[in-house]
C-alpha cells in the first residue's frame, strides 16, 4: 500500500482544506525566504565595498594587479567545482524554478541554497556583469522547498510554496513586493488562483518587511523623476518602445549565440576564467561595467555623460553582460538588462534632444521608460515590468508611459517569434539534461489547475475529446462561483478552471497538455 500522504484521497482532501492555512504557510515562507535573501545581498554589498577597495589599491600599486589576477582565476576555479557540484545553480535559476513547477526538475534544496550563495556571492563579489535577482528567486523558492519537506506537505502544495518562496526571493531583492507577486504569477506559475494569489501576497509582504528593516524604506533607486512628460511628448514613447522591442531581440538572440559558443568549449572552468579574467581587465580600466550598475543607473539621472560615452558604456556592458552569464556563472540578467536599458534610453534621450528642445528635463523619464521597455522586450512580463520600475523608484505617477512602452516593446519581438528570455533558457536546459540524470519520484498524486483561454483548442470542446495523458483525470471544473465534478461529455467554456489529478510522472505531460490545447490561443480560420 501507498503511504497515506500519497494517495488520491488524502491529496484531494488536502487540497480542499488548505486554502487559509496556505495563507499563513506564505507568511512563514516569506519571513525565512526574506532572512535568505536579505542575508545574500548584505553580503553582495559587503563583497562590493571590497572589490572597490581592492581596485582603488590596485591603482595605486600595480605590483598588486597580477596578484588580483590570479584570484580572479582562483575565484573562477571555486565557482567551476560549484557548478560540478550541483549544475543547477548554473545562470539566474529562474529557469530552473519554471522547470520544477512544471515537474521536469527536481533541485536538492539544500544543495542548491548552499551553492548558489557561495556561487553567487563570488561571482558578483568578483564584479562579473550579473543581477542578484535571480540567485535570490532560486533562494527563496528552495527555502520554500525546504520548509515544504520539513512540514511534509503534498507535492500539490510545495509547488505552490515554491511559487511564494520566488515572489518573497524578489521582494526581498528589490524592495518590490507587488512585483514579486506579479513575477510569481505572470512568468513562474503561469497561472491565477485565489490560493496563489493569497499566499504569494502573503509571503512577498513578510519578505519585504524583512527586508525594509535591514535596509530601511527608501527605493532601490533614489533618484526622483519631477517631470510628467507632456502630452504631445508621447510619439516619443511609442518609437523609444519600437526601438526597445528590436533591441530586445537582439539581447535574446545574442544570448542564445553566446551559449552556442560556450557549448563549444569542452573545459567548465575555462568557461568561466574569461568572464572572471575580463573582470580584472576591466576593474583597472573600465569600472563602470563591473556588477549589475545599481549605481550606474543614478549617475546616468545627472544627464552629464556625452553621446559618444554612453554609446561605448551600452557596447561594452552589453558584451561583458552576454559573456557574464554565458558562461553559466550564478547570477541573474535582470539588474544588467534594467541598466542597459537605462542607458538606451539615456541615449535616445539625447538624440532626441537635438530635434525636440521640449524635451529638455525629462532624462529621468527616459530612463525608466528604457528600463520597462527592455524589460517587457526581453522577458516579455509587461504588467511585472511596470510596476517593478514604478517600485524601485518610488513612484507610480508614469504608469501610462511606461504602460506604453512596454506595450509597445511587447509586440515587435512577439512579431517576429522571439522567444522570451526564460522560456528559451528552459528549453535548453531540459534538452542538456544529462538522461541518466532522472526527477526523483514518489509515486506521489498531483492535482494541477488550468484554465480554458478564449479561442484555445478546449474551449467547447468535450472532456473527452482532448487527448489527456493516459495517467491523468479532470475531478474538478469551477464556473463561475459553481463548482462540480465534470464527465466526459461536460463541454468546456472560455473561463473554466479545471483541476487534473495526475501521477507524479506525467506532471510535465500534463502541463505541455494544458499549454497546447487549453492556454494556446488557436489562430482563426478563413471564414470565421
Amino acid at each position: 500500500m501507498q503511504p497515506e500522504e500519497h494517495t488520491v484521497t488524502h491529496t484531494i482532501n488536502r487540497y480542499r482544506s488548505f486554502r487559509y492555512e496556505l495563507i499563513l504557510e506564505g507568511v512563514v515562507v516569506g519571513a525565512l525566504a526574506g532572512a535568505v535573501v536579505v542575508a545574500f545581498r548584505y553580503l553582495i554589498g559587503s563583497a562590493d565595498i571590497l572589490l572597490n577597495m581592492i581596485l582603488d589599491y590596485g591603482r595605486s600599486h600595480t605590483w598588486f594587479v597580477p596578484v588580483w589576477i590570479l584570484i580572479l582565476a582562483a575565484a573562477a576555479c571555486v565557482v567551476s567545482l560549484l557548478l560540478k557540484w550541483d549544475s543547477l545553480i548554473s545562470g539566474s535559476g529562474i529557469p530552473q524554478i519554471e522547470g520544477e513547477i512544471i515537474g521536469e526538475i527536481d533541485e536538492k534544496w539544500w544543495r542548491v541554497l548552499l551553492a548558489k550563495l557561495g556561487g553567487g556571492i563570488i561571482s558578483l563579489g568578483c564584479g562579473l556583469s550579473l543581477g542578484r535577482e535571480g540567485p535570490s528567486i532560486q533562494l527563496g523558492a528552495m527555502t520554500a522547498k525546504g520548509f515544504s519537506r520539513a512540514a511534509k506537505r503534498v507535492k500539490t502544495e510545495e509547488k505552490l510554496l515554491i511559487t511564494c518562496g520566488a515572489s518573497a526571493g524578489l521582494s526581498a531583492a528589490f524592495n518590490a513586493p507587488i512585483a514579486g507577486i506579479l513575477f510569481s504569477l505572470e512568468e513562474v506559475h503561469k497561472h491565477f488562483s485565489p490560493e496563489l494569489l493569497l499566499s504569494s501576497m502573503a509571503a512577498s509582504i513578510t519578505s519585504d518587511f524583512v527586508s525594509r528593516n535591514v535596509f530601511g524604506l527608501t527605493p532601490v533607486f533614489s533618484f526622483h523623476i519631477t517631470h510628467m512628460m507632456p502630452l504631445g511628448t508621447y510619439g516619443h514613447v511609442l518609437v523609444l518602445g519600437v526601438i526597445m522591442g528590436a533591441m530586445g531581440v537582439v539581447y535574446n538572440t545574442t544570448l542564445s549565440k553566446t551559449q552556442d559558443l560556450y557549448g563549444k568549449i569542452p573545459w567548465g572552468t575555462v568557461k568561466l576564467l574569461i568572464p572572471f579574467l575580463l573582470a580584472g581587465v576591466f576593474g583597472f580600466t573600465y569600472r563602470s561595467v563591473l556588477g549589475g550598475g545599481h549605481a550606474l543607473v543614478e549617475e546616468l539621472s545627472t544627464g552629464e555623460m556625452a553621446l559618444g560615452a554612453l554609446c561605448l558604456l551600452l557596447a561594452v556592458k552589453f558584451a561583458f553582460s552576454m559573456i557574464s552569464f554565458g558562461s553559466g556563472a550564478p547570477g541573474g540578467i535582470f539588474l544588467p538588462l534594467l541598466v542597459m536599458g537605462a542607458i538606451i534610453g539615456t541615449i535616445y534621450y539625447n538624440v532626441a534632444l537635438l530635434v525636440s528642445p521640449s524635451l529638455s528635463g525629462l532624462v529621468g523619464n527616459f530612463i525608466i521608460l528604457g528600463m520597462a521597455g527592455y524589460f517587457s522586450a526581453i522577458v516579455r512580463a509587461p504588467i511585472t515590468g511596470i510596476i517593478l520600475i514604478s517600485e524601485m523608484t518610488g513612484s507610480f505617477s508614469h504608469l501610462l508611459t511606461l504602460s506604453m512602452v512596454s506595450l509597445a516593446a511587447y509586440l515587435v519581438p512577439d512579431m517576429v517569434h522571439c522567444a522570451p528570455v526564460y522560456d528559451q533558457l528552459l528549453h535548453r536546459l531540459l534538452a542538456k539534461q544529462n538522461p541518466d540524470k532522472k526527477v526523483t519520484l514518489t509515486g506521489e498524486k498531483m492535482l494541477v489547475e488550468g484554465m480554458i483561454y478564449h479561442g484555445s483548442a478546449a474551449e467547447g470542446k468535450k472532456i473527452s475529446a482532448i487527448a489527456w495523458p493516459r495517467t491523468s483525470l479532470v475531478v474538478s471544473l469551477m464556473r463561475g462561483e459553481a463548482e462540480f465534478v465534470p464527465r466526459g461529455d461536460t463541454v468546456l467554456r472560455a473561463g473554466d478552471k479545471i483541476v487534473v489529478l495526475c501521477d507524479e510522472a506525467s506532471q510535465g505531460q500534463l502541463h505541455r497538455a494544458l499549454q497546447e490545447y487549453c492556454e494556446t490561443v488557436a489562430p482563426m480560420q478563413k471564414g470565421q
